[in-house]
C-alpha cells in the first residue's frame, strides 16, 4: 500500500512554485509509504506518492507514466488487484507490453485501454488518481467496497487530493476548519462519518465504489458511482448457495496472499480470522514455506475478564485450538495499559479524527509488533456485516428500532455539549436525516417480505456506515506502522453475492454467521467452527479505567482546555465519578462503554489540540 495526494488545475505557475508544500504532503504520508517517494509536477498538474513496496519492488515506481495513443499519462495509486495476471493477459492479447510485474503497471495500462471502463474489470483495493496530458482531466476512482481512503477538496479552480486528511491540511489553501455540521458529524456520528464527509470544512470523500473526473481547464469536478449493491432475485438452493459461499472465501484469501515480501495473517481464535489462517497456512505448507500468525491479548486480562452478552469468553484457548491444528509459528503480542493509552493520541493522528479510542490505539500497538516479521496482514473485518454476525442483526427487538442500531445514545451525547455549539442543528434529527436516506437509498427488489426488505435495509446500514468505519481503523492503524492489512471478506463479489441470500440461509441452524459456519466445514476444528461471536478483545484492566481518568481530570483542570470549547465540563467530572447513571452506555458499537468514552474526550482534546482545530 502507499500513499496519494496532490493537486490539479489552477494556476500552473503557482503549481510549478509549490514545492515546499508539495513536499509537507508527501512527506505527511511518509507512514503509509516508508520505502520510497516520487513526485510529478507539470504544468497544471502535481502529483506525489509514497510508496510501501509490496510486489516488484524497482518496477512498480510511482508515479508511472504511459505514452500511448498520443496520450500521457500518469498515474499515482494506493492498493491492490488481485486479478493481475487475467488483466495483463487481457491487456497483452490487446497489444500491451510491459516492462515488471507490478499491479501499478497493469492498472494504468487497464485505463489508457479501457478509460473508466476498467474499474469494472478489477478485483481489488484502491484508490487512484491518473492525469491526462493532453486531455487536461484528472480521473480518481475508489474500490467498490471502500477499502482504502481518497479525501479531496476544491479550491481556487484548482483540486486538492490525498489518501487522508493530514496531507490535505498540510496545504494552506485547506486550513482545519470544522463548522457546526463537521463538528455533529464529531460528537453525534463520531468515530462514525456520513459517507463523503471529510468533516473539516469543504472536504471530501469519494464514496466507495464511485470515479470522478476534474478538468482542470473550467475547474470542474464530476463524480458518478460506478458500482452499488443491487438486489436481485437470488436463484441458488441452500446447498448450492453453501458451495458458491466456499468457492468465494476461498478464492478471495488465496487471491490476496499474492506478495513479494513477507505476509502474515491476524489470529484471534473466531470463526473470520481462524479460517484466514487456515486457508493461508494450506497455502503456504503447499509451496513449503510456513506462516506467521499474529494474536493480541492483554496484561491481566485472565484475572479480570468477565463474560457479557457481546464478549461471552476468553481468546486464549481458541487460538492454542487454532495453534495446535496449524503448521503456522504463532506470535502473542500481550498489551499492557502503558502500551494503548499513549498510543490513543498517535490513533488520533493516524485517523486525523478522534476513533474508538482503545479499540484504535491497541491495534496500532498491535500492528507495531507486526511489521518487523511482515509487511503484509491478512484480517478477518467485513464478516460480520456481510454475513449478519452482529447481535444487532439477530435481536428482532433492535432490529426493528429506527435508529442506527450500534448508536443508539444521540441524546446521551447531546448531553455532553455546551449549549448552541452546533448552532441550529438539532442532534435528533441531525442522526435520523442520515439514517433516514440510508434507508431511501437501499436497494430492494420486490414483493420481499417484511422481515427480508428490514435485512437488506441492515445490510446496506452496516455496509455503508459500520463497515466503513472498521476499514477506517484498519487502514490508518495499520499504515501508521508501514503495515499492509487486507480484508479477503471484503471482496466485492462476496458482498454482492450475499446481499441478496435469504436470511434464513444466513441464519442457517439459529446461529450468528450460520451460512459461513456450515460453508467452511472441514477446514476449522469443530470447537472454532461453532464457537459464539466474540468481538475484537479489549482490556479489562481497571488500570486501563484509572489511567485514562487520570488524564482527563488533567485535561479538566486547564481551564483552557480545547476540549471545553466543545462540551460541558461539569458532564465530563460526572462521567469520570461514574455518577451520571449511564456507565455502561455505548458511546458507538458494543466495545465503547465507560473507559472507552472518556479515553474518546481524551482523544477530542488532542484532536482540537494537535490539528489546531478553527470552529466556525
Amino acid at each position: 500500500m502507499c500513499g496519494i495526494a496532490g493537486q490539479v488545475g489552477g494556476d500552473p505557475r503557482r503549481i510549478a512554485e509549490q514545492g515546499d508544500i508539495y513536499a509537507a504532503m508527501q512527506r505527511s504520508l511518509s507512514r503509509r509509504g516508508p520505502d520510497q517517494n516520487g513526485m510529478y509536477v507539470e504544468g497544471a498538474a502535481a502529483l506525489l506518492h509514497a510508496r510501501l513496496a509490496v510486489v516488484d519492488i524497482e518496477g512498480g515506481r510511482q508515479p508511472m507514466r504511459l505514452d500511448l495513443g498520443g496520450e500521457s499519462y500518469v498515474l499515482v495509486y494506493n492498493g491492490e488487484l488481485y486479478n493481475t495476471p487475467e488483466l495483463r493477459a487481457q491487456l497483452t492479447a490487446a497489444g500491451h507490453t510491459f516492462t515488471g510485474h507490478s499491479d501499478t503497471e497493469v492498472l494504468l495500462h487497464a485505463f489508457a485501454e479501457w478509460g473508466a471502463a476498467c474499474l469494472d474489470r478489477f478485483n481489488g483495493i484502491f484508490a487512484f488518481a491518473v492525469w491526462q496530458k493532453r486531455a487536461q482531466t484528472l480521473f480518481l476512482a475508489r474500490d467498490r467496497c471502500g477499502v482504502k481512503p481518497l479525501f479531496y477538496a476544491l479550491r481556487a479552480g484548482s483540486l486538492i487530493f490525498g489518501s487522508e486528511l493530514k496531507a490535505l491540511l498540510c496545504h494552506p489553501l485547506v486550513p482545519p476548519r470544522v463548522d457546526a455540521n463537521g463538528l455533529a458529524e464529531v460528537m453525534l456520528l463520531g468515530p462514525g462519518r456520513t459517507p463523503g464527509s471529510g468533516v473539516f470544512e469543504g472536504v471530501r470523500e469519494l464514496l466507495p465504489g464511485q470515479c470522478a473526473v476534474f478538468d482542470a481547464r473550467t475547474g470542474r469536478l464530476q463524480t458518478r458511482l460506478y458500482w452499488q449493491l443491487t438486489d436481485r432475485e437470488h436463484p441458488d438452493d441452500l446447498a448450492r448457495t453453501v458451495r458458491t459461499v466456499r468457492d468465494l472465501v476461498l478464492d478471495a484469501i488465496e487471491r490476496q496472499l499474492v506478495s513479494d515480501v513477507p505476509v502474515a495473517t491476524f489470529l484471534s481464535g473466531g470463526l473470520d480470522s481462524s479460517i484466514i489462517s487456515a486457508v493461508a497456512d494450506g497455502v503456504f505448507q503447499s509451496a513449503g514455506k510456513r506462516l506467521h500468525t499474529f494474536s493480541v491479548g492483554y496484561q491481566d486480562n485472565k484475572n479480570y475478564f468477565h463474560a457479557t452478552k457481546f464478549q461471552p469468553s476468553p481468546d486464549a484457548p481458541y487460538i492454542r485450538k487454532m495453534n495446535g491444528a496449524l503448521a503456522a509459528e504463532h506470535h502473542w503480542v500481550t498489551l499492557d495499559t502503558a502500551d494503548i493509552v499513549p498510543a490513543l493520541y498517535e490513533a488520533v493522528e493516524a485517523r486525523d479524527l478522534p476513533g474508538m479510542a482503545d479499540v484504535d490505539s491497541s491495534l496500532l500497538a498491535f500492528c507495531r509488533h507486526i511489521k518487523p516479521v511482515a509487511t503484509v496482514a491478512l484480517s478477518g473485518e467485513c464478516a460480520d456485516e456481510i454475513f449478519g454476525g452482529y447481535p444487532w442483526y439477530r435481536d428482532k427487538t433492535i432490529r426493528e428500532r429506527d435508529g442506527f442500531p450500534w448508536a443508539q445514545s444521540t441524546a446521551y451525547r447531546a448531553g455532553f455539549l455546551k449549549p448552541g455549539v452546533l448552532g441550529g442543528i438539532d442532534p435528533a434529527a441531525f442522526v435520523d436525516a442520515r439514517y433516514r436516506q440510508t434507508l431511501a437509498e437501499t436497494s430492494v427488489r420486490e414483493g420481499l417480505s417484511a422481515d427480508e426488505r428490514r435485512m437488506r435495509q441492515m445490510f446496506a446500514l452496516n455496509f455503508r456506515w459500520f463497515m466503513q468505519t472498521l476499514l477506517d481503523r484498519k487502514d490508518r492503524m495499520s499504515m501508521y506502522c508501514g503495515l499492509e492489512v487486507r480484508v479477503p471478506f471484503c471482496d466485492w463479489r462476496i458482498a454482492q453475492y450475499l446481499y441478496s441470500v435469504p436470511w434464513a440461509y444466513k441464519d442457517y441452524e439459529g446461529r450468528e454467521k450460520g451460512l459461513l459456519r456450515e460453508a467452511m466445514r472441514g477446514i476449522l476444528p469443530e470447537e472454532v467452527l461453532w464457537r459464539k461471536k466474540s468481538p475484537y478483545p479489549k482490556t479489562w484492566n481497571p488500570s486501563y479505567l484509572k489511567s485514562v481518568s487520570a488524564l482527563l481530570r488533567a485535561v479538566l483542570d486547564d481551564p483552557h482546555a480545547p476540549v471545553l470549547q466543545v462540551v460541558q465540563e461539569e458532564k465530563l467530572r460526572q462521567l469520570l465519578a461514574g455518577d451520571d447513571g449511564r456507565d455502561d452506555t455505548p458511546w458507538y458499537g458494543q466495545l465503547m462503554t465507560r473507559p472507552q468514552t472518556i479515553a474518546w474526550f481524551l482523544q477530542l482534546d488532542h484532536w482540537l489540540k494537535h490539528y489546531r482545530v478553527e470552529l466556525v
